[in-house]
């Protein structure tokens, strides 16, 4: 072997090892493959901040749009958010001549959104009043692209993680798991940067460039990451027996923990959730940062939550328990949100940031370990009902209780100021404290949940254990 066949192959061996997720690759899925396909994550992140970020400041800000109707219009999408279940079952199911089974669904995901987005300026530029005709015109236009958006969202992402439990062996999708919820993160931070860029100058003319340049950065992304994916095979889905989405559903629910299991993620996707519009506001209200360190917060909450993922990658594919990870997520958002709280009296920035960070690290071990856990539960005939469910718990707790956020912050600051709790707690930040106490209470109630699945898990592993041992012996 010469020097150069040398260097070659330590640079082979050392890629995996510098490289974050270059270890997710297999045989069966190698990493080109891998990262085309992780290319949806990118889109449903550049839509997840499209609309809550971006056209939320917009609508209210630049269009004039009323706030009431604002916070109607993007609740739309998560009348979807329940149906993920349905959705993931009928990929399933799916009976098609060309032998597909996820790809379809996939596919009818991407040109909703792309309708949604190719509608939306126009529809947003009737609804702030700058028309001749009727304005429920814009009204209707709104809701409808905001409905497309949200059902293509929910049904792209839905079935595109269980192709991804299909094409990945059972040892490898810790790392995929983390892969994508990588480029979810990388989709939301990327894009946000460059719409605000975009967005720098605002005009009519700009916000249809922008939105209908997402629309069209959609179809590409996602038509590039399901080439050549999902193997046909006209046998199976041919002879796929009929199957009822509510008979299918009990049968699922009612495997042993598959209820508490839901009720946890629940439980603490709502305990993450409730802070995302809440963390800035109180770094510049409570703590006077400047707006440029409190923007800072998001790369703080982004990096928290990158870390979390290559740790419960890390831990996972060492033989860890999914739930075990999750549990300590949810015992590092304890702290998190503990040091937030105490960031105000303490009137400390740093410990703030800390917290936020930790907020993001928590997050991060928590999502990845539910995810895991519910693709290892997953059957191969199943894979998008339990995907689909655990999508449908995750989206609906986060979208209800962000939303349940500021009315609590509102309603508990105004009853904190009104002198009825007391002189001592007549201060500007009891409703932001309000809120992560009720966080805190959630992490806590999402422990006690995952507690007997954890144990559960140990005892099927010591149970797996000695009959590897006794099977050893008798051979």
């Amino acid at each position: 072997m010469n020097a150069t066949q040398k260097l070659t192959a330590a640079l082979m061996r050392l890629g995996p090892a510098i490289l974050p997720f270059a270890d997710a690759a297999t045989v069966e899925l190698p990493l080109g493959r891998l990262l085309r396909l992780a290319l949806f994550q990118v889109t449903v992140g550049m839509a997840a901040v499209l609309l809550i970020g971006t056209l939320n400041r917009v609508m209210i800000v630049e269009l004039g749009v009323p706030a009431w109707i604002v916070a109607v219009m993007l609740a739309l999408p998560l009348i979807f958010a329940p149906l993920r279940a349905l959705v993931g079952f009928r990929s399933d199911t799916h009976r098609s001549v060309l032998g597909w089974r996820r790809v379809p669904y996939i596919w009818f995901g991407t040109l909703l959104q792309f309708g949604g987005l190719a509608i939306m300026p126009f529809a947003l530029l009737i609804l702030s009043g700058d028309t001749t005709g009727p304005l429920w015109v814009g009204d209707l236009a709104a809701a409808l692209a905001f409905l497309l958006v949200g059902a293509g969202l929910h049904t792209t992402q839905t079935v595109g993680l269980a192709l991804a439990t299909d094409l990945a062996p059972a040892h490898a999708r810790p790392k995929v798991v983390a892969l994508l919820c990588a480029a979810l993160l990388f989709g939301m931070m990327a894009s946000a940067v460059l719409f605000g860029l975009f967005l720098a100058h605002f005009s009519p003319v700009r916000l249809i460039q922008v939105i209908q340049g997402a629309a069209l950065v959609t179809i590409i992304l996602n038509g590039f990451a399901l080439w050549k994916q999902e193997p046909r095979d006209p046998n199976r889905t041919r002879t796929a027996p009929q199957r009822d989405f509510r008979a299918s559903w009990r049968a699922y629910a009612g495997q042993g923990t598959a209820r508490r299991r839901l009720v946890a993620i629940g439980l603490g996707t709502a305990g993450f959730s409730m802070q995302d519009i809440l963390l800035e506001p109180y770094g510049g209200q409570i703590l006077h940062l400047s707006v440029a360190a409190t923007t800072a917060l998001t790369a703080l909450l982004a990096a928290g939550g990158g870390l979390g993922l290559l740790i419960a990658a890390r831990w996972l594919n060492r033989g860890g328990d999914p739930f075990r990870v999750s549990a300590v997520g949810a015992g590092i958002g304890i702290l998190a949100f503990s040091a937030v709280v105490f960031a105000a009296p303490l009137a400390s920035a740093d410990l703030f940031a800390a917290g936020v960070s930790l907020i993001g690290l928590g997050g991060g071990l928590f999502a990845h370990g539910t995810l895991t856990a519910s693709m290892n539960r997953a059957g191969p005939e199943d894979t998008g009902l339990a995907l689909g469910a655990w999508g449908a718990v995750q989206a609906s707790a986060a979208g209800l209780s962000i939303a349940a956020s500021g009315l609590v912050r509102d309603v508990g600051g105004a009853i904190a100021q009104s002198g009825v709790l007391g002189e001592g707690m007549n201060e500007p930040a009891i409703g932001y404290l309000i809120v992560y106490h009720i966080e805190i209470a959630l992490l806590f109630a999402a422990l006690l949940a995952l507690g007997p699945l954890v144990r559960e898990d140990a005892r099927t592993e010591v149970r797996d254990r000695i009959a590897d041992g006794l099977a050893g012996r008798t051979a």
